[in-house]
């Protein structure tokens, strides 16, 4: 299962980073202490964090194999399982939005 929501992850990668929209939708991240950084394309954003929730997956997973072990304490098993629920639903939430915003913009008049 985590293979498949690898796949997912690594789909929303850069290959659209290369259209005109995305570079133009380019967000640039400044440091708390100042001085600029490369501006980030909202592909790049989105990429970066499906593989930071893919990560939580695979680390939970992995956690609670252990904890079956007796290698990990069963609050280091929970800690990991609630992790990857929180960042499941961030995901699930994000994609209901994307739905909703593209059901919108569908319904527009041209």
């Amino acid at each position: 299962m985590i293979d498949a929501v690898s796949s997912l992850a690594s789909s929303v990668g850069p290959a659209g980073a290369s259209t005109a929209a995305t570079k133009t939708a380019a967000i640039a991240f400044a440091p708390p202490g100042g001085g600029a950084v490369n501006p980030a394309t909202f592909g790049d954003v989105m990429s970066e964090i499906a593989a930071k929730g893919v990560q939580s997956l695979k680390s939970a997973e992995a956690t609670s194999i252990m904890g079956m072990q007796g290698k990990a304490s069963v609050q280091q098993v929970v800690e990991a399982v609630m992790n990857a629920e929180q960042s499941l639903q961030t995901a699930m939430a994000v994609r209901d939005k994307v739905v909703s915003a593209y059901q919108e913009i569908s319904r527009m008049a041209i």
